[in-house]
């Protein structure tokens, strides 16, 4: 039977079949997965108010996920300084506004720009860790066999990756926000002239300690969606170095996904929350 004639035989209706079909799957995998993911969630809650983490395995994950992710965070943080002081200073210079650089830039940093792309760092370097190491034990069965000697995987394995990235992310936010401010601080004042005792002034009227809170508040929220995801994609590995592969991959893109949902969601209820508590507005820093 040809290509052609086979073709020729599909019509209108198939083709429109087969479109809801396809549509229709892709809905319910993705229902399925937010159910899973939700349960996953739930068993982990569970498990952390049950029984206290081990000592060292909370130690252990505390330091792969706080103190060897500080050079990267640092760095991180120094160029997101840098380069919104090279993106902004242009706009500013343009109306007379040089000075008021530091607090554009310090605004942005520890309410918006620090958070976000400090966990996005971190789903790229603990997330995808913790998804290929879960994942390869998965492969290597090593989590069935840990069930079969008595512990439950999740408060073994889980519980403690949960609790350093709840508590580690927002240090390294701050130490992310406080790296940005220098390096803009740096950059705009050396090289682009700007005034520092302006540039600190207009720096400190802008940025209130309710945008250091919501930057802070939202980094714990994006700590926790990353373990999670991180460690339910490694517990649900396909078989296989492919699957370890895919698992570390989607776990970073669902994570990444995730956080900006959480950006978005958190900052409109603060805001919310600022307005009808302290009546707050929009802050200007011109």
């Amino acid at each position: 039977m040809s290509s052609e004639w086979t073709a020729e035989k599909i019509t209108l209706a198939d083709r429109l079949t087969i479109f809801v079909g396809t549509i229709g799957k892709s809905l319910s995998d993705r229902i399925i997965y937010a159910g899973q993911l939700a349960a996953f969630s739930l068993s982990t809650f569970y498990w952390l108010f049950a029984r206290p983490a081990k000592k060292e395995t909370l130690v252990g994950a505390c330091y792969r996920i706080g103190v060897q992710s500080l050079p990267v965070i640092m760095l991180t943080g120094t160029f997101i300084g840098m380069v919104l002081a090279v993106q902004t200073h242009p706009q500013f210079k343009a109306v007379g506004l040089e000075s008021r650089l530091g607090a554009a830039i310090n605004l942005s940093l520890v309410k918006e720009l620090g958070p976000v792309l400090a966990a996005t760092m971190l789903a790229g370097r603990i997330g995808s860790s913790i998804a290929a190491e879960l994942g390869t034990m998965r492969v290597t069965e090593q989590i069935d066999a840990l069930a079969s000697m008595g512990p439950n995987p999740i408060h073994y394995l889980v519980v403690p990756r949960f609790i350093a990235c709840l508590f580690m992310i927002p240090g390294l936010t701050i130490m992310a926000d406080a790296m940005g401010v220098l390096g803009g601080a740096f950059f705009s004042i050396k090289l682009l002239g700007v005034d520092w005792g302006y540039y600190w002034d207009y720096s400190r009227h802008a940025v209130s300690q309710y945008d250091v809170f919501a930057g802070m508040f939202k980094s714990i929220f994006f700590g926790g969606a990353i373990a999670l995801v991180s460690c339910y994609h490694g517990f649900n590995c396909d078989a296989g170095a492919e699957g370890v592969g895919k698992a570390s991959t989607r776990s970073f893109v669902v994570s990444f996904v995730m956080i900006l949902l959480l950006d978005l969601l958190l900052g409109i209820f603060l805001d919310k929350i600022h307005v009808a508590w302290f009546g707050g507005g929009a802050k200007s820093v011109v």
